[in-house]
C-alpha cells in the first residue's frame, strides 16, 4: 500500500493512460450497467434474486479452487445476472412482504414504536439477521482493508464495523438489497476462486500485493476486460459500500474533519477574511 501524509480520501479514477492510485484500491463510482437493457433474468423480473443465490450461501470457501461452492465461470454468470437488473429501481424501495418482527424490548424513545417502520434511533436494532458466512466475512474484511487501510489519521475499515455494515445492508429484506446480495456474494466467490487459481490460497490469506494484483484488473469499470465487467461492477459497488460505511462512523468523520452535527454555545458567523473575499465585509 502506498502512504499519504494527509487524510484518507476516496480515490479518483485515473485517466486510461494515467497512473494508478498509490493508496488503497479504488476508483470513483461507475454509473453501472446500461439502464436501457431489458435483458433481466426471469427471477429478477419476478422480484426474486437470480437462481444461484442458494449456491453462494455456502460461503466463499476455504480455497479458491476446492472450497468455493461456485466455479469461476458460475460466479461470473451469477454476477452477470445480478448486474442485468437495475439495482436502484424506484419500486424496489418497498419490501415485497411484511418485515420481520423486531426482538427489541420496549423502545427507549417514547416517541418511537421500535418497529422497522418506526425505528427507535436512540437505541437502534436491526430486525434481520446477517446472511454472510464466516468465510465470506473474512473475505469482506480483507477487501475492506485493501480499499481503506489504516494510516496515521484513522483506523482500517474493518476495525470500525464496515464489514458488519455491508452484511447488514445486503441482508435487508428489500428487492434491491436482495439483488445486491447476489452481486456481492457472487463477487466474493470470484475473489476466492481467482485467489486459489493464482496463488493457491483464499483471498483473505494473500499478501496485500497479491490481493492488489487480483483487484487491479477489476478496479475501474471502463478499464476492465469485457469478460471481467460483471466483476468490476461488483468491485465498484463494494467500494462504494465500504466508503459509505467508513465515512459515516465517528472515526471516518474525524478523518474528514467533518464539523457538522456538533452543538455550539454560540456562532459568530463567517470569519471577516471570508466575508472580505466574498465582497461582503
Amino acid at each position: 500500500m502506498g502512504e499519504t501524509s494527509e487524510r484518507k480520501l476516496p480515490v479518483i479514477p485515473p485517466a486510461p493512460s494515467g497512473p494508478r492510485p498509490e493508496r488503497g484500491v479504488g476508483a470513483d463510482r461507475e454509473l453501472g450497467p446500461d439502464r436501457g437493457s431489458s435483458a433481466e433474468p426471469e427471477a429478477v423480473r419476478d422480484g426474486g434474486p437470480p437462481h444461484g443465490l442458494d449456491q453462494v450461501s455456502g460461503g466463499a470457501g476455504n480455497s479458491g479452487t476446492a472450497g468455493s461452492t461456485l466455479s469461476r465461470r458460475a460466479a461470473l454468470k451469477l454476477l452477470a445476472a445480478a448486474t442485468a437488473a437495475p439495482v436502484l429501481a424506484a419500486e424496489a424501495c418497498e419490501p415485497e412482504g411484511p418485515l420481520p418482527a423486531s426482538d427489541a424490548a420496549a423502545p427507549s424513545n417514547p416517541r418511537a414504536r421500535g418497529t422497522p417502520a418506526d425505528p427507535d434511533l436512540i437505541a437502534p436494532t436491526v430486525p434481520w439477521d446477517g446472511v454472510l458466512t464466516d468465510d465470506e466475512m473474512r473475505t469482506v474484511r480483507a477487501l475492506c482493508d485493501l480499499i481503506l487501510p489504516a494510516d496515521e489519521r484513522s483506523p482500517a475499515a474493518s476495525t470500525v464495523g464496515v464489514p458488519e455494515f455491508i452484511d447488514e445492508w445486503i441482508s435487508a429484506p428489500y428487492p434491491s438489497h436482495e439483488r445486491e446480495q447476489v452481486l456481492i456474494r457472487g463477487g466474493l466467490v470470484w475473489l476466492d476462486t481467482e485467489a486459489g487459481e493464482r496463488f493457491g490460497e483464499p483471498f483473505a490469506a494473500l499478501t496485500a500485493a497479491q490481493q492488489r494484483e487480483i483487484c487491479d484488473q477489476v478496479r475501474y469499470v471502463p478499464d476492465a476486460a469485457p469478460e471481467d465487467r460483471a466483476v468490476a461492477l461488483f468491485f465498484d459497488r463494494f467500494r462504494d459500500l465500504t466508503a459509505t460505511g467508513f465515512w459515516t462512523t465517528a472515526e471516518g468523520m474525524a478523518d474528514l474533519g467533518f464539523q457538522g452535527n456538533v452543538p455550539l454555545a454560540s456562532w459568530d458567523g463567517p470569519p471577516p477574511e471570508v466575508l472580505g473575499r466574498l465582497g461582503l465585509a
